[in-house]
């Protein structure tokens, strides 16, 4: 390694011995480095033991103190107790014992294009086979409920016309006000199942098919943000983690995954914009994520903190030249939904005003202030807790990160600074499972940083975590 100084920062691989000399920087370098590396060693295992707690408390906390949370009959999660075993439960098992024996090795060694296509591939196994534990209802079942998006884009007629009455229906007081979903967000999530609607897949099979192979997607758009950020090797070791987890019990059925496909595709295309050298495919690229960026924050209220990973991806870039063709698109966006009839800062407002006239005023914020993590950590599986603890460990190490751990400690980074944001924002209570899904995938990004060891049980853990849950509980979404 050579001379080292006493303010001269060092790469580090916890799996690489670090030599020094005998100079007094040298020793003060390795003896920080040695820290580091303790350190780091330790913080998956913290990061793990911290979700599991959390996840055992949620459930045990409410049951104990007799506390009514205000959710369904299993808290953190809006589910009932319900065990059985289904038509999908055998290729569940089969699927995800493939994908444990199988995918790492597999996206270790897999030409680029064949690994983007298994992914995508497995993701559709995965998602079906633990749907269909409930048959094929389960894939098409809960888009048929009153509350979700479907029913009311049945009824859709005039576009323009439910845009510029979307607001004055939002209020429990307005005597025609719109469902649960539909109040609850922008007019965006409403509008992708009227095309449903107007295309023929209407019926909640079609629908709920259209809506699981678009969640299918993410992967692939991470997995393509990732390696555009100069560090295939990193996209490599986490591809079975994107796919094979708990969070693919509620991306099947779930409108909540369409948002999160859309994310990270518009992610994927800012940082094909920020690393382009031609002046014109970075306006390209810039407008499409700009477009795709704005028409998530349409689909949901929550989606405006996209912006603290985009910047993220901009910061791992090095570049911030997408950025005015990408904000000016995805104003262009919301300002067109604003001629059309419906302004969404004139909306949020009156949202807030129903959210805490229902059932956000009756759900304990000293509960669902750290319950929202426990539910996180059964949908993004408790390997979660591990992928933080390790981001966490190298963002704080005073040691110079090689470049594809600067790349998944920093989207990492973001990912945790918009789960802080929601959930601090108190208008996330209960129900995050799902409305978190799009910042699912970006946690899971730091699972790369642990050791091969340490991988191979997790995926083990978020498979076993998956089928017991799918299993045990009716989530209702």
């Amino acid at each position: 390694m050579g001379r080292i100084s006493a303010y001269e920062t060092v790469t580090v691989d916890a799996a690489t011995p670090v030599a020094t000399d005998d100079h007094g920087g040298g020793v003060y370098a390795h003896r920080m480095v040695t820290r580091a590396l303790r350190r780091g060693a330790r913080a998956p295992m913290s990061g793990l033991i911290v979700a599991l707690a959390l996840m055992a408390l949620a459930m045990a906390v409410p049951a104990a103190f007799g506390w009514n949370v205000e959710v369904k009959h299993f808290p953190p999660l809006h589910a009932d107790w319900a065990p059985r075993v289904g038509p999908g439960t055998l290729a569940a098992v089969v699927v995800g014992a493939a994908g444990v024996f199988v995918a790492p090795a597999a996206a270790e060694r897999w030409q680029w294009r064949w690994l983007l296509l298994g992914s995508f591939v497995l993701s559709v196994a995965w998602l079906v086979s633990l749907a269909t534990v409930d048959g094929w209802a389960g894939i098409g079942q809960i888009l048929n409920e009153d509350y979700e998006y479907l029913n009311t884009a049945r009824s859709v007629t005039d576009v323009s016309a439910t845009l510029h009455e979307y607001v004055d229906r939002i209020p429990y007081s307005h005597p025609d006000n719109w469902q649960v979903h539909i109040a609850g967000h922008p007019p965006g999530a409403l509008l992708f199942f009227v095309l449903l609607v107007h295309l023929g897949l209407g019926s909640g099979l079609a629908a709920g098919w259209v809506v699981l192979l678009v969640a299918a997607t993410t992967p692939v758009a991470v997995l393509l943000t990732v390696r555009r950020l100069g560090t295939e090797a990193v996209a490599r070791r986490v591809a079975p983690f994107l796919v094979l987890g708990p969070a693919a019990i509620w991306m099947a059925v779930s409108a909540d995954a369409v948002f999160g496909a859309v994310a990270a595709w518009g992610l994927c295309c800012l940082a094909m914009s920020a690393t382009e050298r031609s002046r014109t495919r970075v306006a390209a690229w810039g407008v499409l994520s700009g477009l795709l960026l704005g028409y998530c924050v349409m689909m949901s209220y929550g989606m405006v903190l996209l912006g603290i990973l985009a910047l993220s991806v901009l910061a791992l870039a090095r570049s911030w030249w997408p950025l005015p063709w990408a904000v000016g698109a995805a104003l262009a966006v919301v300002l067109g939904f604003a001629a059309a009839g419906f302004a969404w800062w004139e909306a949020y407002p009156v949202l807030r005003e129903r959210y805490w006239d229902g059932v956000a005023s009756e759900r304990p914020t000293r509960y669902w202030i750290w319950g929202n993590l426990a539910a996180l950590s059964f949908s993004a599986g408790p390997l979660v807790g591990a992928s933080v603890g390790s981001v966490v460990s190298r963002a704080t190490a005073r040691v110079r990160l090689e470049a594809g751990e600067r790349v998944a400690v920093g989207l990492a980074l973001g990912a945790i600074a918009m789960v802080a944001a929601a959930d601090l924002s108190g208008m996330s209570k209960a129900e995050v499972e799902r409305i978190w899904l799009p910042f699912v995938p970006w946690l899971l990004v730091g699972c790369a940083l642990l050791p091969p060891r340490w991988r191979q049980r997790g995926l083990v853990l978020q498979v076993v975590t998956a089928l017991v849950v799918q299993h045990l509980l009716f989530t209702g979404w």
